[in-house]
């Protein structure tokens, strides 16, 4: 299998690391879908990241359409997801606020990188910066509720989310969410990438 996209995105480097406890080999292509458009087109006519191209030359995209199928060929061996529907439940509560963090984030990022200042809507930036508060609100509530496995033996999907998301809101717009303010959420990735499955795949 090859996943194709920059580990920036904080989508190409939760299937990574994801991808990486699973226990499934795949070679990672760095292919930016903004300096290398065409390069990455040929691989997906969509240029979107992460694409994933699996064995049989069928490419997937989307990283939780993708992870669905990673969970599909790691089975039974290994999931990261839990097994009671409670548990199963919260977790995808948490993997949702993740997501959301991320989309609200690259939408803060796309509209200050790609978007002429002149061109900027402020109520909408607004609008995303108060989504982006109470995604990380709520993910840092639900951490404090209960408390997810920061080893790697134990690390399940939603850790890899939350701690990938945190790290991307931090890396990519610092001061946009006050570490202090959530320090059940900021300690949490903190211990994460010091593992070797977050260090072998860094965001830059």
């Amino acid at each position: 299998m090859q996943l194709v996209g920059m580990l920036d995105s904080p989508y190409v480097r939760r299937v990574a690391i994801s991808l990486r406890l699973l226990g499934l080999p795949f070679e990672h292509r760095s292919i930016s879908v903004f300096r290398q458009f065409d390069e990455f087109r040929a691989v997906n006519p969509v240029v979107k990241a992460p694409s994933l191209v699996c064995d049989d030359g069928e490419v997937l995209l989307d990283s939780t359409l993708i992870l669905q199928h990673a969970e599909a060929l790691a089975a039974p061996r290994r999931t990261l997801m839990p097994g009671t529907v409670a548990e199963r439940q919260h977790a995808l509560r948490v993997i949702g606020l993740a997501l959301a963090a991320c989309e609200k984030t690259v939408q803060i990022v796309y509209e200050h990188t790609q978007r002429p200042p002149e061109k900027r809507h402020a109520p909408w930036l607004e609008r995303v910066r108060g989504q982006l508060a109470a995604a990380c609100a709520e993910l840092e509530r639900a951490l404090a509720q209960r408390a997810l496995p920061d080893d790697e033996a134990g690390l399940t999907q939603a850790g890899v989310t939350a701690a990938v998301a945190w790290s991307f809101i931090q890396d990519d717009r610092p001061g946009e969410v006050d570490p202090a303010a959530h320090p059940h959420l900021a300690g949490y990735a903190q211990r994460a990438e010091r593992l070797p499955c977050f260090a072998a795949f860094p965001p830059h």
